[in-house]
């Protein structure tokens, strides 16, 4: 077991001090076991300390959970501010993790819940970074425009939508999460997370009707 009074550094430690030495036969088979385990084991074990369980944690779910905060803040740098407080977030708060739902279902709603308060109290006006634009390998350069201009839009509207119809809409088409861990995530009724998909989605087709 190991001390847990500091958080280990998730989303990556600083410049290493000297040269890098291998681990050893036994860690690394140790780590190399800890990569083959489910989550809720890794969780159990990170929770009593282990620090190499957590990092397979880590490793495991930080790009989605990236990706899922930069949807909803539309800035690369917030993203990662929010993903990394998340992760020390639920390092510090592992003992009270229940296993109700999945950790993956835990960790998005800690980090929805750290964007939404950074929506509510935005540092800077938000860029226009969400979406990718799609791919068009083949097209000509009037469509390739046409097609970013359109990209461009829909990542406006999706940043003019209030904070709570924008993390259902994100959570469930971009993400592909059922209305239930949906429901679980931001703390409401799944009726209630049906009608702010409804009323995104018509916000966002009202949107886009220049572009159909």
């Amino acid at each position: 077991m190991r001390d847990r009074s500091d958080a280990p550094p998730p989303l990556g430690a600083g410049p290493p001090t000297g040269p890098p030495k291998p681990p050893s036969a036994d860690v690394a088979a140790e780590q190399g076991f800890a990569d083959t385990l489910d989550d809720g084991v890794l969780a159990v074990r990170a929770s009593e300390g282990d620090e190499d369980a957590f990092a397979v944690l880590v490793r495991r779910h930080s790009g989605r959970l990236l990706a899922l905060a930069q949807h909803l803040l539309g800035n690369r740098t917030d993203a990662e501010d929010a993903v990394q407080d998340a992760f020390l977030s639920a390092w510090r708060r592992l003992p009270e993790f229940r296993h109700s739902a999945s950790f993956g279902t835990w960790m998005y709603r800690i980090v929805t819940n750290r964007c939404l308060n950074t929506l509510r109290h935005p540092p800077h006006p938000l860029a226009l970074e969400t979406l990718p634009e799609p791919a068009a390998a083949e097209s000509s350069p009037p469509q390739v425009a046409e097609t970013g201009a359109a990209a461009a839009a829909l990542t406006k509207a999706l940043l003019g939508l209030r904070p709570e119809l924008r993390v259902c809409w994100v959570l469930r088409e971009l993400h592909g999460l059922h209305y239930d861990e949906i429901a679980h995530i931001v703390g409401c009724s799944e009726q209630t997370v049906r009608g702010r998909l409804f009323r995104a989605r018509r916000a966002l087709m009202e949107a886009m009707r220049p572009w159909r």
